[in-house]
């Protein structure tokens, strides 16, 4: 079978394509009769942590488990199409014991699978293909693959920096975002883009020039985006909403948000309504996202334009430090630099500048707006 882009994928198997902590918890919660029932919120790291969610592990010893394991909803469908895009492997850490079922249940529900692109083992760190696709962590920060891509599950929401999504069709759509990556963009302006989503790490200054560019570009107006964190603590606050943590779920849950993170307890995503509204009134949609809110705005709109804003790594961390902000937000800023800096790649444009009027003039330059502009 001929293949649309020249990539290789690794799939992982539980939490991904088949339902694995969920699918325990329901059982746990039939037989224990947990009140109130057990969620999947609860469990927010993986290893015994001494509450309740530890009463899922037995099931990862018990062959009946793996046999029965349900297939999330669109994994066959998503599989089918990623099998069109790019070479697909399978790779899936299970014990020794069941890998033999494991195997059949491959076979048997993603047949488009060679069984050559099958492989059982823990240290998924051996696998280099270009692109990994996995719930756990530390497989993600392992891995050899150009492109290691989480899937946003509760246990893994304090990952900041890397690709991530939310759902089979973001990832998708991320797929074609990286192998467009490899074409060399002939245009150095943009065309008459719609939204348009400034990308850095921490400490690049996305809001002050998103700011200073507002106030020149009169045709674009911000996306407010949602957080849980307390508003009083909140840097740049007029670029966030306050809600409670339970409203934040309940949007989450309710598909209100394109796109939804955690970091650093606190959780942080933004709305289609917004979006859509901003449209209507026939304005340019102006935002600072990281990559996966990034991605999540291409996947759900059309002519989004991706900005990503170079510093140099000396001045990124001078101004994470200056941050009014505890010592645990500046470590986790700090270390997801390097990964933020390989998001560049994925990104329609670089910016790269010293100071922050110097940025904004290459944004207008890129976006070729003067004509909307009032001075």
């Amino acid at each position: 079978m001929s293949r649309k882009y020249r990539l290789s994928t690794a799939l992982d198997i539980d939490d991904l394509l088949m339902e694995c902590t969920a699918y325990a918890i329901r059982l746990a919660n039939e037989k224990y009769k947990f009140d109130p029932p057990m969620t999947i919120y609860e469990k927010d790291r993986w290893g015994l942590v001494g509450t309740r969610a530890d009463a899922i592990y037995p099931y990862f010893s018990d062959a009946e488990f793996y046999r029965t394991q349900p297939v999330y909803k669109g994994a066959k469908e998503f599989v089918r199409k990623l099998t069109q895009m790019t070479d697909v492997y399978i790779c899936t850490a299970v014990p020794p014991e069941f890998m033999g079922i494991r195997a059949q249940r491959i076979l048997e529900e993603f047949p488009e699978i060679p069984q050559d692109h099958i492989y059982m083992g823990f240290r998924k760190d051996n696998i280099a293909t270009d692109i990994l696709f996995d719930d756990a962590m530390h497989n993600i920060l392992n891995s050899k693959a150009k492109y290691p891509i989480l899937m946003r599950r509760p246990w893994n929401q304090e990952a900041t920096g890397m690709l991530a999504v939310n759902n089979y069709d973001e990832f998708l759509k991320l797929v074609e975002v990286i192998a467009d990556s490899y074409s060399v963009k002939e245009d150095a302006v943009a065309e008459d883009p719609k939204i348009v989503v400034l990308v850095g790490p921490s400490g690049s200054g996305k809001s002050k020039i998103a700011t200073k560019f507002l106030e020149k570009a009169k045709c674009f107006e911000k996306l407010t985006s949602y957080t849980t964190k307390d508003p009083t603590a909140i840097e740049e606050n007029s670029w966030y909403n306050y809600v409670s943590l339970e409203t934040f779920r309940e949007m989450c849950d309710n598909r209100q948000m394109f796109q939804s993170t955690m970091y650093a307890g606190h959780g942080y995503g933004s709305k289609r309504g917004d979006v859509k509204e901003i449209l209507s009134r026939g304005k340019r949609v102006l935002t600072t996202m990281d990559i996966c809110g990034a991605m999540s705005l291409k996947t759900y709109f059309k002519n989004v334009v991706t900005i990503y804003m170079k510093r140099d790594k000396k001045a990124l961390m001078a101004n994470i430090l200056r941050k009014n902000s505890s010592i645990e937000d500046k470590v986790n800023r700090l270390t997801a630099i390097e990964y933020e800096q390989k998001n560049m790649e994925i990104c329609d444009y670089v910016i790269n500048f010293d100071t922050y009027d110097d940025a904004v003039e290459q944004l207008m330059k890129i976006l070729n707006i003067p004509e909307c502009s009032i001075m």
